[in-house]
C-alpha cells in the first residue's frame, strides 16, 4: 500500500464459506469508505463486486514488505447500504452457517455483480419512474367488523401478528388497508409484502398498483422475484433503496431487498415451505422478516388460513399455567366476505369403490351435475406426469432412472420417461428393455392422466350451451413457457374451463370466483410419511385447496337456486383419519393442538431445534464416513454446547442418489436454540479440516441446513 493509499476497506465478497478465504479482505483505497459502499475489487485475476463492511481498524499500518491491492472503482451514486441491512445480512450468515460475503452479495441484483462503475452511472443518469404525490384519495372498501377489529389491533400494538384468517375472510384488504395507513401517516414509509410463489404475484401487484398508484404514482409499487430479468430486477431494487418506490411485492428474495425506511412487513400465506430456501444459504425468509422487523422498528405481520405450527405456538395467548404466552398477537377472522359458506366436505372410502377406479362414482356424478350447470370444478392431485412409473408385466422391470435412486416418470405427451431429479430423459421404449416383452404398463396416476381420463368420463356432458365439457390441466409441465401460467389462469377466470386438473400450484391463494367443487383424488400418500411435518402439510394442502371454492358469495347466492352449495370431496382409504376429521370441521385449531401435543410429548420443534448436515459423495461409504469422522472429532474436541445436543447416526437420504452423487445426512436436536448455535458455530472449522483430509477426497460437498422442513 503506498502512502497516496493510507485507507484500509475491508470488503465482503462472495466466497463460500468452506474456501477459506475469510468473511472479509482488505483493500488499499485513497479514502475513507462508509460501510455499505459498494466496490469493485480485485480478486485473483478477475475484477468482482464487494460490499465495504464494518470494521474497527480502517486505518492501520501493515507488516513491513506487505502491500494491499487497491479498490477498482466504487459505484457512485448507490447510497450505502445501512446498518439495519448489514445487521440483517451478518445475522443470516451466523444463523445459517454461511459467509458473510455469500450471503451479502446473493442478496443483491445480479446485475450489480456484472455492471462497472461508469456503466452503472450511466443507467442511473436515465430518468426514472417517479413516485410522485398525486395526491388523489383512496376509494377504500368498507371493512367487515373482523377486518376492522384486526386492522385496530395491528395499529395500536407493536406486533408481531399473526392474522388467523379463514379462506377467503378478507386478509389482502386488511393488508392494503394497513400498508395504507402507514404510508400516510409517514412521507418516507416503506412496505414490503412478501408471498409464498411467484405465480401469486401478478393478481397481488395488480391490486396494490390499483389501490396505491393513484394515490402516491406509477413508481409506488415494484416487485422483486426470481422470475423478472435481471435488468427489471436492478430496476426495481435501485427503486426500493433509493426510497423512491414505497411499496415491494416479492417473493422469499425480496426479504432481503434494501428498503431504508421500512415499517411494515407483511408475510401472506406465512406457512408456505416455498419461504424457506433450499439451496445455498438455507434461510427461512418468514422467520427473517421477524427479526427484521424487531430490528428495524417495522410491523411484521404473518397472514395464513393454516399457520405453520411454529408461528401458531408463538402466538398462544396467556394462561395460568403458560402466563406470559407467546411472542406474537393472535388475530381471528373466522368468517368469510359476505356471509359465504365454507366448502362442505364430503369423504369417499375408496375402499368401498371398483379396485383401480380413480374417481368415484359419487364423485364423478357431482362434476357432472356442475358441468351441466355451467360451474367449475378443481381436481387435485400433487404428482405431474402420467404416471410416476412403467412396468413390464412380464419381468417386473421398471423405469428407474439410470443416474438417481428414482423411477422415471412416464410422460404421456411427449412420449418420453423423464426423471423429475435429475432431468434425464429418453424415449418410451416400445418393449421391456430386459426381457423383449411388449406388455409394459403405466402403473399410478398423474396430473396428465386425469385430464384424460376426465375427458373420457365426461365426453357426453353438456355445458348449458350444449357444448361439450371443457378440460384443463395446470402444472410445472403446462406452464414452463413465459406467460403460459397467466394465460391459463384468464381462461379459468373466463369461464372457458369446466374442470381444471392440476397439482398444488392451483390450490394456493388464486382467487377464483366460479368454482363450487374441489377434489382431493388421492391424499393418502402423506398420512403415513416418516416426516413428521408430512401430517401439517397436507392438512394446509387441502384446507387451501377447500378454500377455493364458493369463493364468491354473490354468484352461490345465484346458484342457490339450483341447490348448489361449495363441497370439497376427499377420496381416501383412510376417510377416518384425523387428519379428514379435522378437515371435514374445518377445525385448524383443534388439528393443531393434537399435532402440537404430539411433539411436545416426542421433544419435536417447536419444542426442540433441529438441524441437518449433508454430505454428497460418489459412494455412500464415502458420505457417510466423512459425517461420522466429523462426529468423532466433535466429541474428541468437547466442543461447547456439545452437552445440550444430540447427535443421530447418519444415514442415507429417501432419494440417496441424485445424478450418479450419493447423498447422506445426520441430524442434530436441542432442547435449546443457543446451544444448538454454539455448536454448531464450533463445529465449522471442524468440518472444513475433515472436509480436506486425505481419506475424505472422495467428498464433494457438505452442507448445513438449521431449522430444516425436510427430514
Amino acid at each position: 500500500m503506498s502512502a497516496s493509499s493510507p485507507f484500509i476497506a475491508p470488503v465482503a465478497l462472495h466466497t463460500p464459506s468452506h474456501s477459506g478465504v475469510g468473511d472479509l479482505l482488505s483493500y488499499a483505497c485513497d479514502r475513507p469508505l462508509p460501510p455499505g459502499t459498494l466496490v469493485r475489487v480485485p480478486l485473483g485475476n478477475r475484477e468482482v463486486l464487494g460490499v465495504v463492511w464494518d470494521s474497527d481498524a480502517a486505518t492501520g499500518e501493515l507488516p513491513d514488505g506487505a502491500t494491499l491491492r487497491a479498490i477498482g472503482g466504487v459505484l457512485e451514486g448507490v447510497a450505502p447500504l445501512d446498518l439495519p441491512w448489514r445487521r440483517l445480512v451478518a445475522f443470516t450468515a451466523r444463523y445459517y452457517q454461511r459467509a458473510l460475503g455469500e450471503v451479502a452479495l446473493a442478496a443483491l441484483p445480479p446485475q450489480l455483480r456484472d455492471l462497472k462503475p461508469e456503466q452503472l452511472a450511466r443507467r442511473l443518469r436515465r430518468p426514472a419512474l417517479a413516485a410522485d404525490d398525486s395526491g388523489n384519495a383512496i376509494e377504500n372498501i368498507a371493512l367487515t367488523a373482523e377486518q376492522e377489529s384486526a386492522r385496530a389491533q395491528i395499529a395500536s400494538n407493536p406486533g408481531p401478528f399473526l392474522l388467523f384468517g379463514s379462506t377467503g375472510s378478507g386478509k389482502t384488504e386488511v393488508y392494503l388497508r394497513c400498508v395504507q395507513e402507514m404510508l400516510e401517516a409517514n412521507p418516507t414509509a416503506q412496505a414490503l409484502v412478501m408471498v409464498p410463489e411467484i405465480n401469486l404475484t401478478p393478481q397481488l401487484e395488480e391490486r396494490f398498483v390499483s389501490r396505491f398508484a393513484p394515490r402516491f404514482g406509477a413508481g409506488a409499487v415494484v416487485s422483486l422475484h426470481s422470475g423478472m430479468t435481471n435488468p427489471q430486477r436492478l430496476k426495481s431494487w435501485l427503486a426500493a433503496h433509493s426510497g423512491t418506490a414505497r411499496i415491494v411485492l416479492g417473493t422469499r428474495m425480496a426479504v432481503f431487498a434494501s428498503l431504508p425506511g421500512l415499517k411494515l412487513i407483511v408475510v401472506d400465506e406465512e406457512h408456505d415451505p416455498s419461504y424457506k430456501q433450499q439451496e445455498g444459504a438455507r434461510y427461512s425468509a418468514r422467520d427473517l422478516a421477524i427479526w427484521r422487523g424487531r430490528e428495524q422498528g417495522a410491523k411484521v405481520l404473518l397472514g395464513s388460513a393454516t399457520p405453520s405450527l411454529e408461528s401458531w405456538h408463538a402466538s398462544r395467548p396467556p394462561t395460568p399455567e403458560d402466563p406470559e404466552g407467546g411472542r406474537y398477537l393472535r388475530l381471528h377472522m373466522p368468517s368469510r366476505i359476505g356471509a359465504g359458506a365454507l366448502a362442505r366436505v364430503r369423504r369417499v372410502d375408496m375402499s368401498q369403490q371398483p379396485r383401480r377406479a380413480v374417481f368415484s362414482a359419487p364423485l364423478l356424478q357431482a362434476i357432472t351435475e356442475r358441468v351441466a350447470r355451467g360451474e367449475q370444478s378443481m381436481v387435485l392431485l400433487n404428482r405431474r406426469g402420467y404416471a410416476p412409473v412403467l412396468h413390464c408385466v412380464d419381468c417386473g422391470w421398471k423405469s428407474d432412472c439410470p443416474h438417481c435412486s428414482a423411477h422415471q416418470v412416464f410422460h404421456k405427451t411427449d412420449r418420453t420417461l423423464r426423471c423429475h431429479h435429475c432431468g434425464y430423459t429418453v424415449r418410451v421404449p416400445f418393449h421391456c428393455p430386459t426381457c423383449g416383452s411388449p406388455d409394459i404398463h403405466p402403473m399410478g396416476k398423474g396430473t396428465e392422466q386425469l385430464e384424460e381420463q376426465l375427458g373420457t368420463l365426461l365426453r357426453e356432458v353438456l355445458r348449458p350451451d350444449r357444448t361439450p365439457a371443457r378440460i384443463a390441466r395446470i402444472d410445472a409441465d403446462t406452464t414452463k413457457a413465459k406467460g403460459a401460467l397467466e394465460a391459463q389462469l384468464a381462461q379459468v377466470h373466463s369461464g372457458e374451463v369446466d374442470v381444471l386438473v392440476g397439482t398444488q400450484m392451483i390450490a394456493k391463494g388464486h382467487d377464483f370466483r366460479r368454482i363450487t367443487l374441489v377434489a382431493a383424488v388421492q391424499p393418502d400418500g402423506a398420512l403415513f410419511s416418516s416426516d413428521f411435518r408430512a401430517a401439517e402439510r397436507l392438512f394446509a394442502l387441502l384446507m387451501q385447496a377447500a378454500g377455493r371454492a364458493g369463493r364468491d358469495a354473490a354468484y352461490m347466492a345465484a346458484q342457490a337456486v339450483h341447490g348448489t352449495q361449495p363441497e370439497m370431496w376427499v377420496q381416501s382409504f383412510h376417510p377416518q383419519h384425523a387428519v379428514f376429521e379435522a378437515l371435514r370441521r374445518h377445525d385448524y385449531e383443534a388439528f393443531a393442538a393434537q399435532q402440537l401435543k404430539e411433539r411436545e410429548e416426542a421433544a419435536m420443534p417447536p419444542f426442540a431445534y433441529q438441524a441437518l448436515v449433508r454430505a454428497d459423495a460418489r459412494t455412500q461409504e464415502a458420505a457417510q464416513g466423512f459425517l461420522q469422522a466429523a462426529t468423532a472429532a466433535a466429541h474428541a474436541a468437547e466442543l461447547p454446547g456439545l452437552e445440550a445436543v444430540t447427535l443421530f447416526p447418519p444415514v442415507p437420504l429417501t432419494i440417496q442418489r441424485v445424478a450418479n452423487v450419493e447423498r447422506a445426512q445426520m441430524l442434530m436436536e436441542s432442547p435449546s436454540r443457543a446451544a444448538l448455535q454454539r455448536f454448531l458455530a464450533a463445529w465449522q472449522p471442524i468440518l472444513q479440516t475433515t472436509r480436506q483430509s486425505r481419506e475424505h477426497k472422495g467428498l464433494i460437498r457438505w452442507l448445513v441446513d438449521v431449522d430444516p422442513l425436510t427430514i
